[in-house]
């Protein structure tokens, strides 16, 4: 991995954290001995924990000749972490990632292979080469989810629900455009990158045992929100495919 030699980290890790005091440490001691060289920033964001994981995060926030820790805390939802975190970052590239690394560093290493870098990459389980165990009913949920972006938000995306490497100044520009609370943050975000145009590449990965969905009840409430979600995205689709402003959100 290279960085920029004026100092601005190459990469920004964003990962919102709900209730995970059990497995944040160890994510924090991954990515810390995984980004070995140059410069790069973690930034960690507590939302609404009901358990330790703010005081986790702190204890463990050591930074290194490379790494270098942020510790916020935002609103609950995933969304509103990601959001905060965005805003707080400053890396040329910024992945958007889970506090359990469910790919581990697949979708970096996965990364390091393109040139030039694409707007986007994702980390794709819908990707031909990605390894993913899914119980019948979550591989049902997840193909349905693809079939509604498509139909409504004519998306040709096959997983915007991965982990994401995004272009970082773009992203800090359109920031506040991404309005949603919850877990169709990443969708927004993937859907004005088509929108604009740009390049979106998916790369394989492979579901780490411990984070192999079992069975899920999916609520009728949830589907129905899922599919609300879209179309209130579809509506807005002139201002997600719109330029962001010159300067906003720099660097």
């Amino acid at each position: 991995m290279t960085f920029d030699q004026a100092g601005q980290p190459d990469l920004s890790v964003v990962i919102p954290v709900y209730n995970g005091e059990r497995i944040l440490a160890a994510t924090m001691a991954r990515l810390s001995g995984y980004l070995t060289s140059g410069n790069s920033e973690i930034i960690i964001v507590e939302n609404g924990s009901s358990d330790n994981t703010l005081k986790v995060a702190r204890e463990h926030a050591v930074d290194t000749p490379h790494v270098k820790f942020h510790v916020l805390q935002s609103e609950k939802g995933m969304g509103n972490a990601y959001r905060r975190g965005i805003e707080a970052s400053s890396g040329r590239r910024v992945l958007l990632t889970a506090d359990d690394l469910p790919f581990g560093t697949d979708d970096l290493d996965e990364d390091a292979k393109l040139e030039p870098k694409p707007h986007v990459v994702i980390g794709s389980k819908a990707h031909k080469n990605s390894n993913i165990q899914r119980s019948p009913l979550r591989g049902l949920t997840t193909f349905g989810f693809k079939t509604l972006r498509q139909v409504i938000l004519g998306s040709k995306v096959g997983d915007s629900q991965g982990t994401l490497i995004v272009d970082g100044g773009w992203l800090r520009s359109m920031v506040e455009r991404f309005d949603d609370p919850g877990f169709l943050f990443s969708t927004q975000v993937v859907y004005a990158a088509e929108k604009q145009g740009f390049d979106i590449v998916e790369v394989p990965v492979t579901l780490a045992p411990d984070d192999e969905p079992g069975e899920t009840t999916i609520r009728t409430a949830d589907v129905v929100k899922m599919f609300k979600g879209l179309v209130a995205m579809r509506r807005r689709k002139g201002e997600l495919a719109a330029a962001p402003s010159a300067g906003t959100h720099a660097p």
